[in-house]
């Protein structure tokens, strides 16, 4: 979703809420920490440079239950990061919020709530790598290899 998708949607809310991958809520007193502006210039395995930006949210929640985060009130908080920042309306909105580490999100709409979606790495330069452009990495968490070591017992 854009920044422009973002607002536009925004608009025509009066509640905020956002869910996690799993289907939970996070809490209506979230705070919405920081709007920022990310560049990223990298090189990709197949050596061909690259430059990327996106706008992020940060959420947080603390026990400041009376918090309620109204859609005008970010939406003013946006128009004066846009200024402040520079914001492109096309760039993709990323928002963070803490789970076992600071995850990272794509974010969707459906339904009058903001969907908070899975994130994927990718091989950028699959031609040069011999992967089919059509390739799905689909590994999750049950397709991991525990370690066969263990502390002390100098296998490694």
């Amino acid at each position: 979703m854009t920044l422009q998708e973002f607002k536009n949607q925004l608009n025509a809310l009066t509640h905020l809420q956002f869910v996690l991958p799993n289907g939970k809520l996070i809490p209506d007193y979230f705070h919405i920490t920081e709007v920022g502006k990310e560049t990223r210039e990298y090189m990709d395995c197949g050596g061909s440079l690259r430059k990327e930006e996106v706008v992020n949210f940060q959420l947080w929640c603390a026990n400041d239950y009376d918090h309620r985060l109204k859609p005008k009130k970010l939406s003013n908080i946006i128009r004066l990061s846009e200024s402040k920042l520079n914001l492109n309306p096309d760039c993709e909105v990323e928002v963070e919020y803490q789970g076992m580490t600071i995850e990272t999100y794509k974010l969707g709409y459906d339904n009058g709530l903001f969907r908070l979606l899975a994130a994927k790495t990718d091989c950028l330069a699959k031609d040069q790598c011999g992967i089919p452009d059509d390739f799905q990495n689909d590994v999750d968490e049950a397709t991991l290899v525990e370690p066969t070591c263990t502390p002390g017992s100098n296998c490694c």
